[in-house]
């Protein structure tokens, strides 16, 4: 990504999305936002993009073996879910009392 400016996404930790492309596509099935690396543009979503890591046994971790975790896909494979409506939704920013507030184009609720 770009230095020159400092990306602004409407997608936050602990939003609820949608796979909208994709392995893990599917536009039905909420999911719960892990994080968001914004320097990356990329986003982490539970039970999302699962590999398989093979790790040598550790102080930590005597075992060692093969351990499945979430990794990061890109923040435009998916979209915010709107709960209210019960699908995915495109998001506007407007201005609530001279706060920022996101707001949901289908719905016309105020996400949290």
């Amino acid at each position: 990504m770009s230095t020159r400016f400092k990306a602004k996404y409407n997608i936050k930790k602990g939003d609820t999305v949608v796979i909208i492309a994709g392995d893990d596509k599917d536009l039905k099935k909420p999911r719960k936002v892990l994080e968001v690396i914004l320097d990356k543009g990329r986003v982490l979503v539970e039970g999302v993009n699962i590999i398989t890591k093979h790790t040598k046994p550790s102080a930590q971790n005597t075992k060692g073996g093969i351990v499945k975790t979430e990794a990061p896909i890109n923040i435009s494979n998916i979209m915010l879910w709107d709960a209210k409506a019960g699908a995915a939704t495109k998001v506007k920013r407007s201005r609530d009392n001279g706060k920022l507030v996101r707001v949901s184009k289908k719905s016309g609720e105020v996400i949290k």
